[in-house]
């Protein structure tokens, strides 16, 4: 038997657990409880994304809380209409409150996507790496390792085959990683002397920015390498209040 929580209860601790209030973030990024519901906090889904599918999924597993890295409002203001009308009459119909959490559960150092990521893929002596939005989000640590091995680990630990753009050395020595949408930090990269990159996605022309610096870049995926950190999250408050807890996969191949 789960602990008796409210939803309330429930997002004030993650709100202090991830520094919510402390970290800057993108307006729309509206980190925290976004839907609340009637007061119950029995059930837990985690999931990437507030898409319809994961609020589908939590009505059809009897969740009645559901935390996401990224959540309802990356489109700004909007009307209550179409698609997000029907998210949100979706949550609203069936009970169930979202909280959500980006660059704090990016960063955070126990639970967030590039701790979890970089502890599972062995970096040694982690220090912060890649500064968005006035903070560094990422690691940078060492590992000596071949490159093609560092990218078995990757596929192994994500389950998906990642993108390997290898121009730096065949066996590194020292890595950086900023999970997500971060080839814009290539750059950083090179700046302080990594010789290969991990994140999740990047445009065209990082192909010649990791030819013409010399590195090599391995994009795991956006939505791969961005699903440790919801699951790690979810795990904890399992752990630590015994609420059931359930991590919904709706990989994009993105």
């Amino acid at each position: 038997m789960g602990a008796t929580m409210t939803s309330e209860q429930l997002a004030a601790y993650l709100d202090r657990f991830l520094k919510v209030p402390e970290l800057p973030d993108s307006p729309q990024a509206l980190n925290g409880l976004q839907v609340g519901n009637s007061g119950r906090a029995s059930r837990i889904l985690g999931a990437v994304d507030a898409c319809q599918a994961s609020i589908d999924a939590a009505v059809t597993r009897g969740a009645d809380f559901l935390v996401v890295h990224h959540g309802l409002f990356w489109g700004g203001l909007q009307r209550v209409t179409g698609r997000f009308g029907r998210r949100l009459r979706a949550l609203i119909q069936h009970d169930v409150a979202l909280y959500s959490a980006h660059l704090p559960l990016d960063c955070h150092a126990e639970v967030g996507n590039n701790a979890v990521l970089a502890g599972d893929l062995g970096l040694e002596a982690p220090v912060p790496f890649g500064r968005y939005q006035g903070i560094e989000i990422g690691l940078m640590g060492g590992l000596e390792i071949p490159l093609t091995e560092l990218a078995e680990r990757v596929a192994e630990r994500l389950g998906a085959a990642p993108r390997v753009i290898a121009k730096g050395p065949s066996r590194t020595k020292r890595v950086a990683i900023v999970t997500g949408g971060a080839s814009d930090l290539i750059a950083e990269a090179y700046e302080r002397g990594v010789d290969t990159f991990i994140t999740g996605e990047g445009s065209h022309h990082t192909f010649f920015d990791a030819e013409e610096w010399g590195l090599n870049v391995i994009y795991a995926g956006h939505y791969a390498s961005e699903t440790v950190g919801v699951q790690a999250l979810g795990e904890h408050v399992r752990d630590r209040f015994d609420i059931p807890f359930e991590f919904f996969d709706h990989p994009t191949g993105l």
